[in-house]
Order: structure tokens, then C-alpha cells, then sequence
């Protein structure tokens, strides 16, 4: 089964082009060992929150931008197998492809696939989504999601993912559980859905707003928790 690796991560706004150059010769160096595609998105439209936020979620500061970012790969085995054969590669290496931002921020996980609706096109406008839903949600979230992704397709979107969180690492001062809040017995949803660009999803996103099948539309999940941000196309391979 495909396997992704989401990440989130505050880097200083002044490196954006050096964030992108880092990006680009590391998912290079992924790529020769097996991933299928990686997308570094640069946040846009990303709200702060009250109770939760991606600029939270990685104690982002004033002059940071928030960077929403995944890699597909053919399986967990061919990922794990990478993780170890990569290590001496100098796009890899911390010595040679140093990386311009506080990796201790970082969050990041390891989640499959539970719905797909559309299909990747390059570059465009992402909308990003974390979220905790109960162990014995799945089949709860993956019916809300196929009632509601086709709407977002039908209002301009291009492709949508839900995946499930099967390795979630505890962080010693930021991770995807406290991005959330996250209760036990609680699982990680990380979530995209991509539009051809920001007017397209701006537009379908007011339009949806009127649409009545929203209406009495039930979560299974706490939408309170949820993090959620616009995102740009910044390295896509």
C-alpha cells in the first residue's frame, strides 16, 4: 500500500529560495531511492487560531511562514529501506544540504491512504488539513469523505487525499498529536486537497459556502481541533 510521509515545519521567510534549493535536491535524493512524488507547499492563507493552528502547531514565529509538505512512496518497506540506504547521499546529509530552519519544530508522520478522489496535476493551490478522529471512526470518516470530496471536485477541484495516521512519533516540544490535541484512543487524518490556483479555490470555496448539502452535514470528528491553511506549489517532483 502507497505510504506518506506528511511533515509540517516554520521556516524564516527570508529562506524561502534557499528553503526551495533544499527542498528540490532533497526530494532528488529521495526520488532515486524509490519516492514517487513529493510537494513542499508555502503557506498563504494560513489563520492563526485559539485553540489550535498550523503556525501553532510548530511554534512558528512572526517572521516565519508555515510549509505543508508530503512524499508518496510505493510502501512503507521501500520507504524504510530508503531511510536506510539514503543516509551517506549528499543531498540527504545535513553537512552538504544543510537545512535553513529550525528542524527541531518539525512535525512530521507516516500515513496510508484511506480515500483518493481526482488526480495530482503539477503545481497549484493546496489546501491543508490535520485533524484526531476516534480509532473506530474509519469507516465513519471515509463515508463523510465520499459524500463530501465530490462537492469540492465539483466546485473546481483537482485532486483530494485522506490519509490515515499509522506512525506517529511523540516530539520532545512539538508533534502532530499536540498539534491537534489529540485524545487517547484518538487517530492523525493528514489531508490536501489541491486546486488548479488560488482564485479557482477561492471561488469554489464561496460557492460551497451557499451550497444547502452542507447544511446538515455531521462531522465525526471535533472540527474545532482541526488545522487547516492555504498552501502555494513550491517544489513539486
Amino acid at each position: 500500500m502507497t505510504y506518506v510521509q506528511g511533515f509540517v515545519a516554520a521556516v524564516p521567510t527570508k529562506n524561502r529560495d534557499a528553503f526551495r534549493t533544499h527542498a528540490q535536491k532533497a526530494m532528488e535524493g529521495f526520488q532515486a531511492y524509490g519516492m514517487l512524488h513529493g510537494a513542499e507547499c508555502w503557506g498563504d492563507d494560513v489563520p492563526e487560531g485559539k485553540l489550535t493552528s498550523f503556525p501553532m502547531a510548530v511554534k512558528a514565529q512572526p517572521d516565519e511562514t508555515v510549509v505543508f509538505a508530503w512524499y508518496l512512496w510505493p510502501s512503507k518497506e521501500i520507504h524504510d529501506a530508503a531511510m536506510k540506504d539514503a543516509i551517506n547521499d549528499p543531498r540527504l546529509s545535513m553537512d552538504t544540504n544543510p537545512m535553513p530552519f529550525d528542524g527541531k519544530r518539525v512535525i512530521y508522520g507516516g500515513f496510508e491512504p484511506l480515500l483518493e478522489l481526482g488526480s495530482r496535476q503539477p503545481g497549484g493551490y493546496f489546501d491543508g488539513f490535520v485533524c484526531a478522529i476516534p480509532k473506530d471512526g474509519r469507516e465513519a470518516f471515509r463515508s463523510f469523505a465520499k459524500e463530501v470530496d465530490p462537492i469540492f471536485i465539483e466546485y473546481g477541484a483537482t485532486w483530494i487525499m485522506e490519509n490515515w495516521g499509522v506512525d506517529i512519533p511523540d516530539g520532545t516540544s512539538t508533534d502532530f498529536r499536540r498539534a491537534v490535541q489529540a485524545e487517547p484512543g484518538e487517530v492523525l487524518m493528514f489531508c490536501w486537497t489541491q486546486w488548479p490556483d488560488k482564485a479557482t479555490r477561492d471561488e469554489g470555496s464561496r460557492r460551497m459556502m451557499q451550497d444547502e448539502r452542507f447544511a446538515n452535514m455531521q462531522m465525526p470528528f471535533d472540527g474545532k481541533r482541526m488545522i487547516i491553511g492555504g498552501f502555494e506549489a513550491l517544489v513539486d517532483i
